[in-house]
């Protein structure tokens, strides 16, 4: 099963905010979820987002993908996925 960690559309028309839930891949995208390990508001001024970091590692590590949105949300919230793959790469060897 192939788990990723993608946006989970919420709101009404036209004023969207999002969860950053993990999921399995096949799910539709706002059917269901795994976890939730954040939010993102792209609409306030300035974007609001929250992510928990433990959650995130944790399905890191269990080798959930992430999507390209998320990704530029974990990394203005200090976290790389590139980088902590890398990591983990490095403590197989």
């Amino acid at each position: 099963m192939a788990v990723k960690i993608r946006l989970r559309r919420m709101g009404k028309k036209k004023v969207p905010h999002y969860r950053i839930v993990v999921a399995d891949a096949r799910a539709a995208r706002d059917g269901k979820f795994i976890d939730q390990v954040g939010y993102y508001n792209p609409k306030e001024e300035p974007t609001k987002a929250h992510v928990d970091k433990e959650k995130v590692m944790e399905w890191l590590k269990k080798g959930a993908q992430v999507t390209d949105v998320v990704k530029t949300v974990l990394k203005k919230n200090g976290i790389d996925p590139q980088e902590f793959k890398e990591v983990l790469k490095k403590k197989k060897k």
